[in-house]
């Protein structure tokens, strides 16, 4: 396996934000970022082929979330409930443990694996699900966890719609969802949503429009049970940080493909084509 050597300005970026590597951790990332762009040559994964980027604009991106997840990491293991943030800021989690199980991340439309590969490295105490629709992407993520060696990761070729009304297996069972390059934070929140518990949170990876997205998802977030918390600037981006509040009504989220079509609260994408241009 060819691996990747870390740049100076990301070393240096991972400094400023605290980020606590363990031995192994920067060659096992260079490691994925090579399996990455050896893939792209014969399955469209990533439109970042160069490697200096890619360390950019892909492991530091990621690592911009271990702050959120470490705070969902912190448990109160009395009551098996989310505490509070205990300063342990972007470092690895002391302690994942919710009783007696570790936290559960679920990342919705992988893709090529960025941020949950990534993430599932550096903090290898967190069980990690990923879930891709496209069965060639969905390949990739397997060859690279095993690759790697990454134990806490399991992949799921399926839809977001179908395994957020899985009642049995995936609804409301996981202590937080992530989101990259999903689309617009309505649908984020109606995919990612149902399949959080109450007092869990999801993450959503975005651009320079976050906050217009924000305004614009009130409805949705209201609909599935999630309220904002924080809109977190990063060197790569925002991250828009929700917290589940109450339990998702059943009917979340819709059949397949009917978030993206119709996005909650925001009529058909024809509708928001009209609106733009008028």
């Amino acid at each position: 396996m060819t691996g990747l050597e870390p740049t100076a300005e990301f070393v240096d970026a991972a400094r400023a934000l605290a980020i606590d590597f363990e031995p192994g951790d920067l060659e096992r990332l260079g490691s994925f970022l090579g399996l990455l762009l050896e893939a792209n040559k014969t399955t469209n994964l990533t439109a970042i082929t160069d490697p200096a980027q890619a360390w950019m604009r892909h492991i530091l991106d990621a690592l911009t979330i271990v702050p959120v997840l470490a705070s969902v990491g912190e448990a109160d293991q009395s009551t098996g409930d989310l505490g509070p943030g205990n300063g342990a800021g972007a470092t690895r989690p002391v302690d994942e443990k919710r009783g007696g199980r570790a936290a559960a991340v679920i990342d919705v439309g992988s893709g090529g694996g960025v941020p949950a590969l990534p993430l599932a490295i550096i903090l290898p105490e967190m069980k990690f699900t990923l879930v891709e629709a496209t069965g060639k992407k969905a390949e990739f993520l397997k060859k690279a966890s095993a690759a790697l060696k990454l134990t806490n990761v399991t992949v799921l070729q399926d839809r977001a719609e179908k395994i957020g009304q899985d009642h049995k297996v995936h609804r409301e069972r996981y202590d937080a969802a992530m989101a990259r390059a999903l689309g617009h934070l309505a649908i984020v929140a109606e995919l990612c949503g149902p399949l959080v518990r109450p007092g869990g949170v999801v993450v959503a990876v975005k651009g320079a429009k976050a906050e217009q997205e924000l305004q614009e998802s009130g409805k949705a977030l209201g609909l599935i049970g999630l309220r904002h918390t924080a809109t977190v600037q990063t060197p790569t981006g925002r991250l828009v940080v929700l917290e589940k509040t109450v339990r998702t009504p059943r009917g979340y989220p819709r059949r397949d493909g009917e978030p993206a079509r119709l996005p909650l609260g925001l009529g058909s994408s024809a509708d928001r084509a009209k609106q733009t241009r008028a």
